[in-house]
């Protein structure tokens, strides 16, 4: 049975996969728009739109330490202080209204090697 079992392992280890999420969305919040693998991207989505919601927190906080403890937490996902500067200044902002759904993943054929689906992985 598969209680609990709610993320993709994608043939890695916690450590690899943590370190490839986070690469991943570290190159989202700096480019707009990555190509990927479908399965890469669906679960790169969730790591993102978490980011970007403590983003929107640290953003709206009308207590700098509240603030503050946001850009922290959101620091400690990414482990990228540009990437976090980036999301408060840049990426919150459009998505101050929206409640939720920041990304699109899109189709794009097969890769020529492995036949691998890719996906183009955007912000909305």
């Amino acid at each position: 049975m598969r209680h609990r079992c709610d993320h993709r392992k994608l043939g890695r280890t916690m450590e690899h996969r943590q370190a490839l999420m986070r690469a991943l969305v570290c190159s989202l919040f700096e480019h707009g728009r990555i190509v990927t693998t479908v399965p890469k991207a669906k679960e790169a989505r969730r790591f993102a739109e978490q980011c970007i919601t403590y983003g929107k927190k640290a953003l709206l906080a009308t207590d700098p330490a509240q603030a503050l403890h946001y850009r922290r937490l959101a620091l400690s996902a990414l482990h990228s202080p540009v990437a976090v500067k980036t999301l408060v200044e840049d990426v919150a902002p459009k998505y101050k209204e929206r409640l939720g759904g920041y990304t699109r993943i899109m189709r794009a054929g097969f890769r020529l090697g492995d036949n691998g689906a890719k996906a183009v992985f955007e912000l909305v």
